[in-house]
């Protein structure tokens, strides 16, 4: 019984690829180019409707009210210190293992036993998959 089903699924497979079903088609075939797109003239960038004013006073794009419109750059004191101290550069757990833990500021101690906890997980989680 078994056997049967097998042959008649088979019968059935290559039916379909016979008659094409299941193909990928295309609407263009390669090497066909479409009407109207001869020459780069629809390569070129399009060029920004909003006016440099208006793109160097507020924030394009930002705004995710439907209703709302987009913030207004302010000028650098209207915002937080922290707000500048997002991008220094950090160091690496490597750095810090170097230096003197006594001696280290609270932030990057900080920091160090976030690293040092998150690079032991990973090793404790390596040698668990070995096993």
């Amino acid at each position: 019984m078994a056997l049967n089903h097998i042959r008649s699924v088979r019968s059935f497979i290559i039916a379909k690829e016979a008659v094409g079903v299941g193909h990928r088609r295309f609407a263009a075939g390669p090497g066909k180019a479409k009407k109207g797109s001869k020459g780069a003239a629809s390569d070129a960038p399009k060029a920004s409707i909003l006016s440099k004013e208006v793109k160097s006073t507020t924030v394009v794009g930002a705004n995710i009210l439907k209703d709302g419109a987009d913030p207004k750059i302010m000028p650098d004191s209207e915002y937080p210190d922290w707000l500048w101290h997002l991008l220094d550069k950090r160091p690496a757990l490597s750095e810090l293992r170097r230096k003197n833990i006594e001696t280290l500021p609270y932030e990057d101690l900080k920091r160090f036993v976030k690293l040092d906890n998150r690079a032991r997980i990973k090793e404790n989680n390596a040698v668990k998959a070995k096993n």
